[in-house]
């Protein structure tokens, strides 16, 4: 019955008309899964990085702000392992994968707070182009064991819903027509960029990366080289764009 559904959804999405209708397709299919939560997501465009991101969303009350206040966005697994997966991958896995990073003490108190607000455990969908990362779909809720048919079935729900919630939004087309933009980081080049997405000073990043805040300028410099950025702004909004910080 519930891959059933699923299987509905696919067939129907083209044929609606409406971002509401689209949402409550989508959102029965995931009550069926017990995946209270989800997001459904965009990556922010060079040209314009203050878009809003979130397609479609249903959080947990107060938990947005939790995050925001704590900027738990430095060390949540689901959005490191985000940047570099080629595939589904399960939120507790994502936790083990970094399971010996230099904060996952801060990383341990995101999970007691999600814990807290219902999200126990989910996964997460990339959605891919030939730009790279495009945007993403994170279900979570209570602890469900996914079969390897339906695993590719959500995976296939994320990017029917993703280009049909763009293409009702009249966005579609203007997101294909970008090139490929091709530059490789280090591990400490995008730990670097993720602090200051999140606006932290060149001194608050050395704090938190526990160096220098000539090495800090150093990496940032090197950034800007690399990726033939203008300045800060420009640097996290290349990085933004092509899915190196979430």
């Amino acid at each position: 019955m519930s891959i059933h559904l699923i299987m509905q959804l696919l067939v129907l999405a083209g044929e609606i008309k409406t971002e509401g209708e689209l949402t409550q397709r989508l959102e029965a299919v995931l009550d069926v899964y017990s995946f209270g939560f989800y997001r459904l997501s965009l990556q922010p465009t060079v040209q314009e990085p203050s878009r809003e991101l979130a397609l479609a969303v249903r959080w947990p009350k107060g938990w947005a702000e939790v995050y925001r206040f704590k900027k738990y966005a430095s060390v949540d697994p689901a959005a490191r392992l985000l940047p570099t997966a080629q595939r589904p991958y399960r939120l507790r896995e994502a936790a083990f994968a970094l399971r010996n990073e230099p904060h996952r003490a801060r990383m341990q108190r995101l999970i007691q707070d999600a814990a807290r607000h219902g999200i126990r455990d989910g996964y997460v969908f990339p959605v891919h182009g030939r730009t790279g990362l495009l945007g993403s779909l994170l279900v979570s809720g209570k602890p469900v064991d996914l079969s390897p048919a339906e695993m590719t079935l959500f995976d296939t729900v994320a990017r029917t819903m993703f280009w049909r919630y763009l293409e009702l939004r009249g966005w579609a087309a203007e997101l294909e027509k970008f090139g490929p933009f091709e530059v490789s980081l280090t591990k400490r080049e995008v730990e670097v960029v993720t602090h200051l997405a999140e606006g932290l000073t060149s001194h608050e990043i050395a704090r938190e990366l526990q160096i220098s805040n000539h090495t800090v300028d150093w990496y940032i410099n090197g950034l800007q080289d690399k990726m033939k950025a203008r300045n800060r702004q420009h640097v996290v909004a290349l990085a933004f764009r092509r899915g190196l910080v979430s």
